[in-house]
């Protein structure tokens, strides 16, 4: 299996858990008292979590479509956007949870800032050639 089709995988599966969790939080929903309420740290974390798994789920199509039209792969790009798929769904259910899970955070958003910062000079290395 390449780098990008397990990215892709990844990509697919992380728009399942989104859907999935969508569909069980929503659920609750029609309670107005669920979770503290409707502004409720908890509820609002709860709900960010089921969007993160589609958000970074997005984030690694992103690089998916990228890499194949530049020709390029990478097993680091691809491990650090599945660690920042996993960790930021988990930190948000963890915050809802208990706040002092909040410090974690960064995990996630470096997972990203790290794929990213070695994304940007796949691009700048390898432009596409529109039109072939």
């Amino acid at each position: 299996m390449t780098s990008l089709t397990f990215s892709l995988l990844v990509t697919w599966l992380a728009f399942a858990l989104g859907a999935l969790s969508g569909a069980i939080i929503g659920w609750f929903f029609k309670d107005e008292k669920w979770l503290g309420g409707y502004g409720s740290r908890e509820r609002r974390m709860v709900r960010l979590s089921h969007i993160a798994w589609i958000g970074v789920g997005l984030i690694n199509l992103s690089w998916v479509v990228t890499a194949t039209h530049i020709g390029v792969e990478s097993w680091t790009v691809s491990i650090l956007l599945l660690i920042a798929n996993i960790a930021m769904p988990l930190v948000c259910m963890l915050t809802a949870w208990r706040k002092y899970f909040y410090w974690l955070f960064p995990v996630p958003v470096f997972s990203i800032l790290a794929a990213v910062s070695l994304i940007v000079p796949f691009i700048l290395d390898n432009p596409p050639v529109v039109g072939s």
